[in-house]
């Protein structure tokens, strides 16, 4: 081992190993440069394609579907591993949706009580669960019964008196809600209580989603022909075309794996299931017209409220269960 002192580099020899160095720096500088463009250049890629979704129909897509598993995840646990989940989960929905119902309604001039207008909404959830159709149409009645009663005593005071013409738009108001939130949805959960309902419930909820999506992707891809645009502008033959045949296919394929039908079940299954979940779109749809409002809340981004997720399942609620009443062994 030498102890002769270390000889420095030649200056040459130092210029070449800086060179290198400042090299290797720069081209891993260029390559954090182009990916960081490479990614800004996707993500507005990404976000150029949202807006054109979104403007045409209405929706932030990524958001929406987010929001959609975990909603539907939620229902499908429940139906799976104990039906009365189901209920509790049925319960919140129909809470938060007659709730927001009738904000929409005071927003528009109504007065109709809310606290009072969501006990009896949810009452008809536990009620059709354990006391099936007698319990439901009891806690019905006497909803409506409440409601009525609610507003006719706020007539008392001077403060909230109004003519008798507005009393009856208001109780109106107050029965609309009870009927459609809360007896459409109480159907959902008679059906799921029946002796093997959960899988024709989750049948029909399967069945209503799918409808939802070939109407959205169909429309999204050929939508040409308004359907309805004077109620719903971005609704159009087209999709509903592609709902249709969505419908049928997946009625046929539940039908036979789901629900042991025959397969000509599942054509009257899907075809009456799309009828029912257009007819309550649309009917939103006009609500929300002649409240102006785009949606009915902003509780659930990139859907709007939850009315706005619940408007085909209502009524197909009540339809799913009348055909199981008929098929079901």
């Amino acid at each position: 081992m030498s102890d002769a002192p270390e000889v420095p580099d030649p200056p040459r020899e130092q210029a070449r190993r800086r060179f290198g160095r400042n090299d290797l720096e720069a081209r891993a500088q260029a390559t954090r440069e182009e990916i960081r463009h490479q990614v800004a250049a996707t993500r507005a890629q990404l976000d150029a394609t949202n807006e054109r979704i979104e403007a045409r129909t209405g929706r932030n897509l990524p958001i929406a579907i987010l929001i959609g598993l975990g909603l539907g995840g939620s229902v499908l646990l429940s139906l799976i591993l104990v039906k009365s989940l189901f209920m509790i989960v049925a319960v919140g929905l129909i809470a938060f949706t007659s709730f927001e119902l009738a904000s929409a309604l005071r927003f528009a001039g109504r007065d109709v009580p809310r606290i009072p207008t969501v006990i009896a909404s949810v009452a008809m959830v536990p009620t059709a669960f354990y006391l099936g159709n007698d319990g439901q149409w009891f806690a019905y009645l006497a909803g409506l019964l409440l409601i009525s009663l609610w507003r006719i005593a706020r007539q008392a005071t001077a403060a909230t008196r109004t003519g008798s013409q507005d009393l009856w738009k208001d109780v109106g108001a107050g029965v609309l809600i009870q009927t459609y939130v809360g007896l459409l949805g109480s159907f959902a959960v008679l059906l799921a209580a029946q002796d093997g309902g959960e899988w024709w419930t989750l049948a029909f909820l399967i069945l209503v989603i799918s409808t939802d999506t070939g109407a959205y992707a169909s429309g999204l891809l050929f939508g040409k022909h308004p359907m309805a645009p004077r109620i719903s502008p971005k609704k159009t033959w087209e999709g509903f075309a592609g709902s249709v045949t969505v419908a049928i296919v997946a009625g046929v394929l539940l039908g036979l794996l789901m629900l042991d039908q025959p397969w000509w079940f599942g054509i009257v299954f899907g075809v009456l299931i799309v009828a029912s979940a257009t007819v309550g779109d649309l009917a939103e749809s006009l609500m929300k017209r002649d409240l102006g409002i785009k949606d009915i809340s902003t509780w659930l981004p990139g859907h709007g409220g939850f009315l706005d997720r619940l408007d085909s399942v209502l009524p197909s609620a009540a339809v799913a269960y009348a055909l199981f009443v008929v098929f079901a062994p």
